[in-house]
């Protein structure tokens, strides 16, 4: 996973499993500028690719991108900017499974490649991280509130496009919070309506986990308003969401 920090985002080459139907470690990943911008720029039908393992022809945001390293080694490209040919996978466990059971990356690459045997964990975990980056890049920007009273108060506003539930936190008032946001909470899925979406509950983190992120000692209740940052982060949690679906395969799960 190393090479993965060393390679440069260069703009890529046109990836060959690019669909013509188009219709318009453990560090984590960095989440920059450039990502935002990439969220912010998504059309409601966006490029679509088909996952060498199911075959399905999926929008890109409900897959998943690697590429072959320098050394012949598979490389997650989780923010789409890496050069070389993209191998795109499902964001399901079932698909990078079998992907890797089958040997279908060095299939696609028509080339031998190095896959870990903990690919699916692995990719858990670099998503869970680019995602608790986001809440914390969204606190210093002045674009997250924590806490049940300052959220209540944001949804109040109609302030809220993510809300934030500690897994391990109380369920009362958690079913307060989601009750009066009237959503749903995230399912397998990237895609959102071309219209303003409903509020995303996201409870995939640990109350320790929030407060490590928004730089407090317990976060059982957080939200983060509309804009680039509560984009990228439904569009990454629910990537994760559809990963640890799957059966269960450690204490994160």
């Amino acid at each position: 996973m190393q090479s993965a920090m060393a390679m440069t985002a260069r703009p890529t080459a046109e990836d060959p499993n690019r669909e013509a139907i188009s219709a318009t470690g453990a560090a984590s990943v960095p989440v920059e500028e450039a990502d935002l911008a990439a969220v912010d720029e998504t059309a409601a039908e966006g490029p679509s690719r088909r996952c060498i393992a199911t075959r399905q022809v999926k929008p890109k945001e409900e897959l998943l991108r690697f590429v072959v390293g320098p050394e012949n080694e598979l490389v997650p490209d989780l923010a789409g900017k890496l050069p070389g040919r993209g191998l795109w996978v499902s964001a399901e466990r079932a698909a990078l499974d079998l992907a890797l059971q089958k040997n279908l990356f060095a299939k696609a690459a028509k080339a031998p490649v190095r896959v870990s045997p903990r690919l699916a964990d692995e990719i858990v975990l670099l998503l869970r991280n680019r995602c608790l980056d986001l809440i914390g890049l969204a606190r210093r920007a002045g674009q997250a509130v924590a806490g049940y009273e300052k959220v209540d108060a944001w949804l109040e506003r109609g302030t809220v496009s993510v809300l934030l539930e500690a897994r391990d936190g109380a369920a009362d008032g958690k079913r307060r919070l989601a009750a009066k946001a009237g959503a749903h909470h995230i399912k397998g899925t990237a895609t959102e309506p071309a219209s303003r979406p409903s509020i995303a509950v996201i409870d995939l983190f640990t109350a320790a986990e929030l407060a490590a992120a928004l730089g407090r000692e317990h976060v059982v209740h957080a939200a983060l308003s509309e804009g680039g940052l509560a984009r990228a982060l439904r569009l990454d949690a629910a990537r994760l969401k559809a990963l640890i679906a799957g059966p269960d395969t450690g204490p994160n799960h």
